[in-house]
């Protein structure tokens, strides 16, 4: 069963993204083997790109732009870009650890199309 964690809004714009309570404990594990992990935060973007239009990119980043939109799921800080943030209105940030496969997995209600690989959409 995936449950939510719960965002804590910084500044006045809806939420771009909601991390799982699963990612949101497997970005603190990464972010804890990370030096300067206390000035970095999860950056999710939607780039022009990939086989659907559009493809994810997440990173850890120590800069943030003044109209980055912020959010805070726990001890994980999310960053993402206005532009992205349209895209991703709605979306949630999955992780997994099963026998198909580990890893992230982002379901978007905004994408009509996505691509057998899951990281790429229209």
């Amino acid at each position: 069963m995936t449950t939510m964690t719960t965002a804590v809004s910084i500044g006045k714009k809806p939420d771009p993204v909601t991390l799982t309570s699963g990612a949101s404990a497997k970005v603190a594990d990464l972010l804890a083997q990370e030096e300067g992990a206390e000035t970095l935060a999860l950056r999710v973007a939607v780039k022009p790109g990939g086989c659907s239009g559009y493809s994810y990119e997440m990173f850890f980043d120590s800069e943030v732009a003044e109209d980055d939109i912020i959010r805070e799921f726990g001890t994980v800080r999310v960053v993402v870009d206005p532009a992205s943030a349209e895209l991703l209105s709605g979306a949630t940030l999955d992780y997994s650890d099963g026998l198909q496969g580990a890893g992230f997995h982002i379901t978007n209600p905004n994408a009509t199309r996505t691509c057998g690989c899951g990281s790429s959409f229209s």
